[in-house]
């Protein structure tokens, strides 16, 4: 089930909302300037498959999203238990150019600092986020990662990410605490 908590930085352990239907998260993130949507997917890949795997078995839905929303280029999100040598995406950053942020298996809890509220979103198969470039955002997998998401960017330049330096996104309640 996908859930949305708002917080308030005042009180990162206790949301002032929770939601749990997809047209509620929707519509709530789209206050925001953040796009929401779920679809149903019948890939069958695994978190910790190849590259080459992943690539063939997503190729179709990749294409579509990539012409969809004009995006240029795409990295994999591909954890499947803890590795110490992957970049820590725990920590906030943002990226020069809009986002899409599609699971294809799992479940990752993206934070989103928006205005004065963050916005926890814990997204699962066929859940996608469109964020717009700037969008201060962290990655929460937990303490045993299992997803595989599809990131798109508008550019080549955009899928860096850069760090703020804010360690504000440790403190809100992660994916453990939030997705039992």
């Amino acid at each position: 089930m996908s859930i949305l908590c708002v917080f308030h930085p005042s009180s990162p352990d206790l949301p002032n909302k929770v939601l749990t239907h997809h047209d509620d998260i929707a519509a709530t993130l789209a206050e925001q300037g953040v796009c929401f949507s779920h679809s149903p997917l019948e890939l069958r890949v695994r978190p910790g498959s190849s590259q080459a795997d992943v690539l063939d078995a997503c190729r179709g839905y990749l294409d579509q999203l990539m012409t969809a929303q004009g995006c240029a280029a795409f990295t994999l999100l591909n954890r499947d238990g803890v590795d110490p040598t992957q970049v820590d995406v725990r920590d906030e950053h943002v990226h020069d150019s809009d986002e899409v942020f599609a699971v294809v298996t799992g479940r990752a809890q993206i934070g989103l600092r928006l205005g004065e509220y963050v916005y926890a979103v814990l997204c699962e198969k066929g859940d996608q986020l469109m964020l717009p470039a700037g969008t201060r955002r962290w990655v929460e997998l937990g303490d045993n990662p299992f997803c595989l998401a599809l990131r798109l960017f508008a550019s080549e330049q955009g899928v860096q990410p850069r760090f703020t330096g804010d360690a504000a996104a440790r403190a809100f309640l992660g994916f453990d605490e939030l997705s039992v």
